[in-house]
């Protein structure tokens, strides 16, 4: 395994550019392809781009709120990021799907972060539903990867568990 000297796990950053970089690409795409709440049907009955602004948190959480919620949410991002770097830096070798979910989470929060300062709303575009009788909250890439890397964060914690190691 090659050394990584006293840079822990950074070199997943690339993983956390890559998550930014298509998630920015596609909100821009989608916010200048379609009006707001426009459906273009991919799979039908139960997939469609569409398009919503968030001004909220997950689920649309004090997306009514009277604007204080954007720098609250962009002050939440940040403090998470930083959070974020600094275990990255201090993973060992050996913790690669750590550092994976940790890349993932990165990057998504940098991705609606930039949004929330940006737009003062985040652009989401995916729109998952049943029929014309369930519809889940519309999210986006930075979205998913925030999920995916929770589930791995989840499951590393489950594996440490199960094999004795402790996390320091």
């Amino acid at each position: 395994m090659p050394k990584t000297g006293g840079y822990g796990r950074l070199v997943w950053l690339w993983l956390t550019l890559l998550v930014f970089v298509i998630d920015q690409a596609t909100k821009f795409y989608f916010d200048n392809s379609l009006t707001m709440y426009q459906q273009i049907v991919i799979i039908p009955d139960y997939f469609s781009w569409t398009l919503a602004y968030n001004t909220g948190a997950a689920f649309s959480f004090l997306a009514d709120a009277a604007g204080w919620q954007r720098w609250f949410f962009a002050a939440i991002a940040v403090v998470v990021s930083v959070v974020l770097v600094v275990w990255l830096k201090r993973l060992k070798p050996h913790e690669t799907w750590l550092a994976v979910a940790l890349a993932l989470v990165l990057g998504g929060a940098l991705g609606n972060l930039v949004d929330r300062v940006i737009f003062g709303h985040v652009v989401d575009f995916i729109l998952v539903h049943w029929q014309n009788k369930w519809y889940f909250p519309a999210f986006n890439i930075a979205d998913t990867a925030i999920t995916c890397g929770a589930i791995l964060l989840a499951l590393d914690m489950f594996k440490s568990e199960k094999s004795g190691d402790k996390a320091p």
